[in-house]
């Protein structure tokens, strides 16, 4: 990796340098990380992966992400506000995702929180694109050494606040941003990575919810 943050692919492409030019971590990079979501189950996906993710690495739970969804039935919180104890229990002995015990509880009070908030804003979407950082309130640069500065922002530290009141858990700063970066509430594409002008283009045309 140079200074800029940016690697160059087989393809001659510069990208951010997070993926390592792993096959499917670059898939990532390249087709879903930072394009903007608003589908509720996608995002109470993301956000529970995210929490799922503190202490480890992306690319662990996204070699789990279908086992993850197996588990928890497509991260529909519907039906996952509905799990019981037997379902605490059968995840916990799930080899397949990672056997944290609170965090899979966690899970399934946030899928309850999301079914309050979805009363509340109409969707899940509405809410967390409610919180869309402005363009004042973003770098005039978007490089790596800004990034790598900045684990969180004022906007995730706002966003982990209001959750936590609202009763959802594992949703630090750190998890909140990480969420934004990835659901493309922002761009953090690296300046000179070539999904940035893709990705802005998508947040343009965006009709937000």
């Amino acid at each position: 990796m140079s200074g800029t943050g940016l690697i160059t692919g087989d393809d001659g492409k510069d990208r951010c340098f997070w993926h390592g030019n792993l096959p499917e971590y670059l898939r990532y990079h390249d087709e879903e990380w930072g394009r903007p979501v608003t589908n509720d189950i996608r995002l109470f996906e993301k956000i529970c992966l995210e929490g799922f993710q503190s202490g480890l690495s992306w690319l662990t739970i996204l070699r789990k992400r279908e086992n993850f969804r197996a588990a928890f039935a497509g991260f529909d919180f519907e039906k996952v506000a509905l799990f019981d104890d037997a379902d605490i229990e059968r995840c916990v002995l799930d080899a397949g995702i990672i056997r944290h015990r609170g965090k899979i509880v966690s899970t399934i009070n946030n899928a309850r929180r999301a079914i309050d908030m979805r009363a509340e804003f109409g969707s899940l979407a509405r809410y967390f694109w409610s919180h869309e950082p402005q363009p004042d309130d973003r770098p005039a640069m978007v490089d790596y050494p800004t990034l790598s500065a900045n684990p969180t922002t004022p906007a995730s530290v706002r966003i982990s606040k209001d959750l936590k009141k609202r009763g959802w858990t594992f949703v630090g700063p750190t998890t909140v941003y990480a969420f934004m970066q990835a659901m493309g509430l922002v761009n953090d594409h690296i300046e000179g990575c070539y999904c940035r002008e893709d990705v802005e283009a998508m947040r343009k045309a965006l009709v937000r919810p």
